[in-house]
């Protein structure tokens, strides 16, 4: 894993963790981390962090409408 150091001002006043689960919601909804991957980056289990998802307004999933229509037709088209 790599390391990287930020100063943040002050006047933000913000913790590390607060910094860390900001940077890990928003990687997780960009899709760069999976969720396990984020979950790890604050230090959380994968429940704890799915809860928190909520307060940065991130969904647990964050896919479009139309994929999950598609993965309907094909589980149905495939099914036995």
């Amino acid at each position: 894993m790599k390391t990287i150091h930020l100063n943040i001002p002050d006047s933000l006043d913000l913790n590390d963790r607060e910094a860390k689960m900001l940077l890990a919601s928003r990687l997780y909804e960009k899709g760069k981390l999976t969720l396990g991957q984020a979950a790890e980056l604050v230090g959380l289990s994968k429940g704890t962090f799915m809860e928190l998802l909520a307060d940065y307004d991130v969904p647990v999933i964050n896919h479009p409408a139309t994929d999950l229509d598609n993965d309907i037709q094909n589980a149905k088209d495939y099914s036995i």
